[in-house]
């Protein structure tokens, strides 16, 4: 009897968390900030890997964490790699296209703690002096990792951290 109710709790569990993770196999996060700056400097902001470590929510959280730019900063193929939290967090982003003012694509390659190859693509508009920047996550992985999203909450995790990010470049572009 004990045996049985534990089997059936087991199955439950693998059931909801099988079909929790199916719905996040693909995971598409869009952030969006108004700022109040010239386009210029707002898009440099994004576009040049060197200003990363002043609006990156991963530096704010382990400002001992060491980079480097790698390539010709602010042109397709410069990446920006980190090490941080003792050896245990690496990976880089690589800029993957470019429309100037308007549009950049980066693709990102995590190492550790797990692998994941998610990209950042960033929009940017201008209606008077503001300036719109959006955000859009995207990551695709297996059943597997899905299911070790879901059971630690990963995607809240990344919609906090993006956001974040989000209003560390406001703020950094408004300063």
């Amino acid at each position: 009897m004990i045996l049985t109710s534990i089997a059936v709790v087991l199955v439950l569990f693998l059931g909801v968390g099988l079909y929790n993770a199916s719905k996040l196999r693909q995971i598409h996060i869009q952030k969006t900030v108004t700022i109040n700056a010239d386009m210029q400097t707002t898009f440099n902001n994004v576009l040049y890997l060197k200003n990363f470590t002043k609006w990156s929510p991963f530096y704010e959280a382990d400002p001992t964490q060491k980079t480097e730019v790698k390539g010709t900063d602010g042109q397709v193929g410069a990446q920006f790699h980190w090490e941080g939290n003792k050896g245990k967090d690496l990976g880089y982003q690589e800029i993957k296209e470019i429309q100037p003012l308007k549009y950049i694509k980066m693709g990102c390659v995590i190492q550790k703690p797990f692998m994941a190859t998610p990209t950042f693509e960033y929009s940017f508009s201008k209606t008077g002096n503001i300036v719109k920047v959006t955000q859009d996550f995207n990551l695709e992985s297996g059943m597997g990792d899905a299911f070790f999203m879901w059971l630690f909450g990963a995607k809240k995790d990344m919609e906090k951290m993006n956001g974040r990010g989000m209003a560390l470049l406001k703020t950094l572009c408004e300063n």
